[in-house]
């Protein structure tokens, strides 16, 4: 149930006893460990009627890599120097966290081997960087997780059709566009109190529409087109909206979640988070998530090594990194890009794949932008080596017909 007092009542029993509200910190305030006084968040609220999750089994850290050389015993140190040489680049292998199973009969190698890391984040960062592999043109890597067999080993042996659902109509997100007095709305957060109001610019006094209590756990923010408000919490993101004060709509998974971002025309949601080692052997790893905001699924998903998503310009929020990740071609949301070292690479939301399956190579590449309505990004290089090498900016086009990239140096 909403809360019955306002911010401005806040503000005049303030004014009343005497406190200066822009003293309060409310950030400093913590409870005693263990203790949270019943209050429960969206999330936990949620988190309570679902199953209890599975605990970790202690194999998330191993993967198996598939269709290696089958070898005699006589070459068996030099294909696991091989193997260990490619895999020792991406993370820390354990001691004796590589094993190779030799058949007894012909005492050669089965043609597949398992490698364990310290972290479970290096053994799926491994798995990523290296499935498809080519180590010779007979030899290309299967990896997988260990911990993945025991889920294909559940996939029950006979199909059965889902289960449809019978038809109820949904929230009408943009009744607020209908209103007599063509107001828009706003969103507050104060401590731990979020509100939403009309903005009435008549009464010079705003219309509360909507308040709740524990909304978010960080952050709230509007869709471009204010069809969506969303709120970041420990284990994800919500989005919210609807005509009949603000209901949620949908949840997107992402522990740990730190920034969020709308493409433009609203269909997708992207969600970052960076992990900070405890171990300093360990990677700096980053988590980028897009979802389908409608059905929730995630589309594509970005994960690495820190140094590969803040390469270029980056805008910092809070103390975050955010990576160079933007959205083109209009309010479609055909294409979005993502700058790297000395390439922009392009993705098409068809398919979620690298358009003709090659980035945009360009020397010293520090930032770029999409234009507002044409597949054309302009892309920007500084100066370099003491004025020798001039800055310089350049056009690249992305046709819909040949998907081929035409670079003008202006």
């Amino acid at each position: 149930m909403a809360l019955a007092i306002s911010m401005e009542g806040i503000e005049a029993r303030a004014r009343e006893i005497g406190v200066d509200l822009s003293a309060v910190d409310l950030d400093s305030i913590t409870l005693p460990a263990g203790e949270d006084f019943g209050i429960l968040s969206d999330d936990d609220e949620i988190l309570r009627n679902e199953d209890p999750p599975e605990l970790e089994m202690g194999l998330s850290n191993i993967i198996v890599v598939d269709n290696l050389p089958v070898v005699p015993p006589e070459k068996f140190e030099k294909l696991e120097n091989v193997i260990r040489k490619i895999y020792s680049q991406i993370g820390v292998i354990k001691e004796n966290g590589l094993w190779m199973p030799v058949n007894p009969d012909t005492k050669k190698t089965y043609g597949y081997c398992f490698i364990e890391y310290n972290t479970p984040q290096e053994a799926e960062l491994a798995r990523e960087k290296t499935n498809g592999y080519k180590l010779d043109k007979s030899h290309i890597f299967a990896v997988n997780m260990l911990d993945d067999f025991e889920k294909y080993m559940k996939v029950p042996d006979t199909w059965t059709p889902a289960e449809i659902k019978p038809y109820t109509p949904g929230e009408n997100l943009l009744k607020w566009l209908t209103d007599e007095k063509a107001r828009d709305q706003f969103v507050i957060r104060a401590g731990t109190l979020t509100e939403v109001y009309w903005n009435d610019a008549r009464k010079l006094a705003p219309e509360l529409v909507f308040q709740k209590q524990y909304w978010t756990d960080s952050f709230i923010q509007w869709s471009p087109l204010g069809t969506y408000l969303a709120t970041v919490h420990r284990q994800g993101s919500q989005v919210w909206g609807g005509e009949n004060g603000f209901e949620r709509l949908m949840r997107f998974a992402h522990p740990m979640v730190k920034l969020i971002d709308f493409s433009p025309g609203e269909r997708y949601l992207v969600t970052y988070s960076s992990h900070e080692p405890s171990n300093p052997r360990d990677t700096h790893r980053v988590v980028l998530n897009i979802f389908d905001v409608r059905t929730g699924k995630v589309m594509r998903d970005f994960k690495g090594n820190a140094d590969e998503f803040t390469t270029g310009g980056n805008v910092g929020v809070s103390g975050v990194s955010w990576p160079i990740f933007r959205w083109g071609g209009g309010k479609d949301d055909k294409y979005f890009a993502r700058l790297g070292k000395n390439v922009i690479s392009v993705y098409e939301t068809d398919m979620f794949s690298l358009l003709d399956k090659k980035s945009l190579k360009v020397e010293n590449v520090v930032d770029f932008s999409w234009s507002p309505t044409d597949p054309i990004i302009s892309l920007f290089v500084p100066e370099m080596g003491g004025g020798n090498q001039p800055a310089r900016v350049s056009r690249s086009f992305c046709t819909n017909l040949n998907k081929m990239f035409f670079i003008i140096y202006l």
